[in-house]
This record gives structure tokens, C-alpha cells and sequence, in this order.
């Protein structure tokens, strides 16, 4: 009965995963955590990790996601 809960398990985290997956895809910030992005980068440059330390709920791999998506330039 075991490897039937292990499954289950597996299975749990491969739904998380999937859920994980489209919450990165479709990153959504307020007003607020913009501007306080805006502002800290403009202190701190690309300290993704400091950036997101002033912002709860946010990892430094969102605040770089965000700001790459949102003022990166493209270099042709």
C-alpha cells in the first residue's frame, strides 16, 4: 500500500508544479511593487535578491522576470 501512497504523492506534486509553471507565466505586479521596484533598482542596480527582500510574497527570480519582461531592450 505504500507505493499507492508514494503515487499520490508524485502525482500532488506534479499538479503543484503545473500550478507553479502558469503562475510564472502570467507574473502580475501592483502599482505599489512597481514602483518600489523601480525605485530600489535605481538604488541597487540588478540585486534581484535585495530588491525582493522589500517586497513579501516575491522571489528574486520574479522581480528579475518582471523587470527583464518589462524595460529589457533588445539589441540588434
Amino acid at each position: 500500500m505504500s507505493r499507492l501512497d508514494h503515487s499520490s504523492d508524485d502525482d500532488s506534486s506534479v499538479d503543484s508544479r503545473a500550478e507553479d509553471i502558469g503562475r510564472d507565466s502570467m507574473l502580475e505586479f501592483s502599482e505599489d511593487e512597481e514602483t518600489l521596484i523601480t525605485r530600489m533598482f535605481k538604488l541597487v542596480g540588478e540585486r534581484w535578491s535585495l530588491i525582493a527582500g522589500r517586497i513579501p510574497g516575491r522571489t528574486a527570480a520574479e522581480i528579475e522576470k518582471y523587470w527583464t519582461s518589462r524595460y529589457s531592450t533588445s539589441e540588434d
